[in-house]
């Protein structure tokens, strides 16, 4: 594995702040920290807005100003060269690249504050791993999941499985949101796949109201799955497991499959009874 530093400084620090987590760059990874300086030496067209350098893979937020005379990845190709040639080495990094084309659905304000906050969730991991494991073959019931997070949430005694149906009356709506809110404010588990707009409101009562989660989705977890954004706190906070049913990435939510989500939900908290 690559080493092209380490991870330094303490996470416990408030954003912004000096020694928050930071990448601490090993001899090789300062190569390639000058190696980036010199990319529009590669090709004029070719503009870094943001890049991180982690233990052993680097992101880059690269924007193509102009025409090229040759495709991106034959420059990329390029950059490797140079970086092997300064560090006096045959092959640094694997063979292609994963790339992603920035649409306007997605903020650049978002990819930069991702790519800077990259050595914080790293060492964040680091300093709570029972928070970010990942299982891809848990039994529960006669169900075989993958599951992410924190483990611990499934030995907790006190489960409440939230479902809204179309058909609750006022009453039992306000009796469940009191008994969800009691269950969450004395340490219990909130189950479901969250799936109607009433019930994405729980969540987002719950998640204010710092109460654990057992999150359930239809859909597998990609090859390198990591929680981002607000889900990647929830866990740093051991706060979320996340379970999949593990159908592919895209299927559509149907109502056999919510149905099958909140069998499972019900199948946790009967076992916690």
């Amino acid at each position: 594995m690559s080493n092209f530093g380490c991870i330094a400084g303490d996470w416990r620090l408030p954003k912004g702040s000096y020694g928050r987590s930071y990448l601490k760059a090993s001899p090789l990874g300062a190569v390639i920290k000058a190696c980036l300086r010199e990319i529009p030496t590669i090709h004029p067209a070719l503009k870094i807005f943001q890049y991180a350098l982690m233990p052993d893979h680097l992101h880059i937020l690269l924007s193509v100003e102009t025409e090229m005379d040759e495709i991106l990845g034959r420059k990329l190709a390029a950059f490797k060269v140079m970086i092997n040639k300064r560090a006096g080495l045959e092959s640094i990094f694997e063979k292609g690249f994963n790339d992603q084309i920035l649409t306007s659905s997605r903020k650049l304000n978002v990819i930069y504050e991702y790519l800077r906050e990259n050595p914080y969730r790293l060492a964040i991991r680091f300093a709570n791993p029972g928070f970010f494991t990942r299982v891809n073959n848990i039994k529960i019931g006669t169900k075989v999941l993958a599951a992410y997070g924190n483990f611990q949430l499934l030995s907790n005694p006190f489960k409440e499985q939230v479902v809204i149906h179309r058909a609750d009356s006022e009453e039992i709506r306000k009796n469940n949101l009191e008994k969800w809110r009691h269950t969450g404010l004395n340490g219990g588990v909130l189950v479901s796949p969250f799936i109607s707009p009433a019930e994405k409101a729980v969540r987002a009562e719950a998640d204010s109201m710092e109460t654990r989660i057992i999150l359930i989705t239809h859909e597998a977890f990609p090859e390198r799955f990591k929680p981002a954004a607000r889900e990647f706190d929830l866990c740093a906070e051991g706060r979320l497991l996340i379970l999949s049913l593990g159908y592919p990435a895209g299927t559509s939510l149907s109502r056999s499959l919510c149905l099958e989500m909140n069998a499972l939900a019900e199948t946790l908290v009967k076992e916690s009874l």
